[in-house]
This record gives C-alpha cells, sequence and structure tokens, in this order.
C-alpha cells in the first residue's frame, strides 16, 4: 500500500480498522466449519469464495471527512457496513468509539406496513432517540422530507424519492459522532439533493467525522480531505482526496467512446 498517513495529534482515533478482511461466497456469505475454528484463516478460502477485503488497516480522527474511492465491487460498502457493525470481519478488528449514524441502505430499516409517523418513531428509536427527542424533532424531520400530507400514509405506499426522503430526514437528526453516506446522495431531485448537502455540511462544521463513498467526483472533493483508495480489495492509497483521485483515474482510465 502507498503512501498511508494518519493526521498527527493525542487525540484517540474515532475509528480503528486493524488487519480487516472479509470473505464471501459468490451468492451468500460463507459459513465456517468446526475445522475452520482451528485453521489459520488465511487458508480458509475454498472454491466459489473471494475476499471483498484484506488486510485494510487507517485510522479515522474525529472531526475527518473521508472518501472512499474505488470501482464497483471493490469492498467499498463493505467496509462501510463493517464501520456501521451491520457485519463482522473474518479477519482483523474494527473499533468504533461512539455512536453511527448509517445513511447506508438508506430505507432498508423501515416497515412497509406501518405509517410514516410510525417508522419515524420506531426507526429513530432504534437508534437511540427517547420518544420525548422524537417528539421535540418530528416536525422538523417530516418538514425537511416534505410530506408533511402523508404522515399517516403506510410507507409502502410512498414513492421511492418520498422514502428516501424521509428516511435521510430522520438519519440525519440522530446525534451521533460518525456519519457513514454510501451513494445516497445520487438519488432524489436536485433540490433536495441539495438541501441533503446543506445539512451534511452543517453536520461537518459540528464536530462529526464523515465517511463518503460515492462515485462523484464534485460530492467527494466538496465534503473530504482525505481519501482511501480501495483496489481489488485492498488498501491502494490512503492520502488527501486529491491524490486519492488521481491515481483511481491513472489505474482505470476512462474508455473511449465507440
Amino acid at each position: 500500500m502507498d503512501d498511508v498517513s494518519s493526521p498527527a495529534g493525542a487525540t484517540a482515533p474515532v475509528i480503528s480498522v486493524a488487519g480487516v478482511g472479509i470473505r464471501f461466497r459468490r451468492n451468500r456469505r460463507g459459513r465456517r466449519s468446526f475445522k475452520d475454528l482451528f485453521s489459520d484463516s488465511r487458508r480458509r478460502s475454498r472454491p466459489g469464495e473471494f475476499w471483498a477485503l484484506r488486510d485494510v488497516s487507517f485510522d479515522v480522527r474525529p472531526g475527518e471527512a473521508i472518501g472512499v474511492v474505488g470501482r464497483n465491487g471493490q469492498g467499498k460498502s463493505t467496509l462501510l457496513k463493517l464501520v456501521a457493525e451491520v457485519i463482522l470481519p473474518d479477519t482483523g478488528h474494527v473499533v468504533v468509539r461512539g455512536g453511527v449514524a448509517p445513511l447506508i441502505e438508506i430505507t432498508g430499516g423501515f416497515v412497509a406496513d406501518l405509517t410514516v409517523r410510525d417508522n419515524v418513531y420506531l426507526t429513530a428509536g432504534l437508534h437511540g432517540m427517547s420518544r420525548a427527542e422524537i417528539d421535540e424533532r418530528f416536525d422538523e424531520i417530516i418538514d425537511f422530507a416534505e410530506i408533511a400530507a402523508f404522515v399517516d400514509t403506510p410507507y409502502k405506499h410512498l414513492s421511492s424519492g418520498m422514502k428516501v426522503r424521509i428516511a435521510f430526514a430522520v438519519i440525519s437528526r440522530l446525534d451521533e459522532p460518525v456519519i457513514l453516506v454510501d451513494e445516497v446522495l445520487a438519488v432524489g431531485d436536485a433540490a433536495f439533493r441539495e438541501k441533503c448537502y446543506r445539512r451534511i455540511e452543517q453536520m461537518l462544521a459540528d464536530g462529526r467525522t464523515l465517511f463518503l463513498v460515492s462515485h462523484n467526483e464534485r460530492d467527494l472533493k466538496r465534503f473530504c480531505d482525505r481519501g482511501l483508495y480501495l483496489d481489488g480489495g485492498q488498501l491502494v492509497l490512503d492520502g488527501p482526496i486529491e491524490e486519492a483521485l488521481a491515481r483511481y483515474r491513472s489505474d482505470h482510465p476512462p474508455r473511449p467512446a465507440a
């Protein structure tokens, strides 16, 4: 791996990733046998398996804004899910000091048959907000999502754009110190997307830590000062976002138009 660095300073990392690897089967997670428990994890690969990430290590300091760069299928979203503790690594470990606001697979935690109102209380509650806190922020959440007319409508009847609006509105109101964003900024109309941008900038100004996966260079440059370039499931470069993007473009130049 080239040019791996972390900001100097005595502040403890808010995220520590050490020697992390995760292995999948082609269509589902590989299951470990009893024999696997006593074998070298680096020798466990069997036919049909591959390492989505391998030997990835880095630290993130509080208040950093990090962009994860790479082609599809190189482990970017998997890395965010590891930090969110949605999945666990097969090797190494991930330590997150503080809570996480996960803007990844953004509508996945909502219940289709419940109303928008009930989903707001359920989702925010599952992320640690008290009912009193949700009561206080409910109107703000609905106003941000611009769906006041549908607050008592079952979630399953909303359009895909409306689902993203309410999900972003809820998750972005959490007080967690770490924000994980996976391509969610690519959805929705331009006006709402700009509103999301301003909300994320506000969160960064409040000292939050951002972990952003995006294929949009403009978004990466707008929010991030540091880049992690993943290729082949490995961390190839950890440095300024401009360097990470330049290395990515060098390794994978755009194909000429036919």
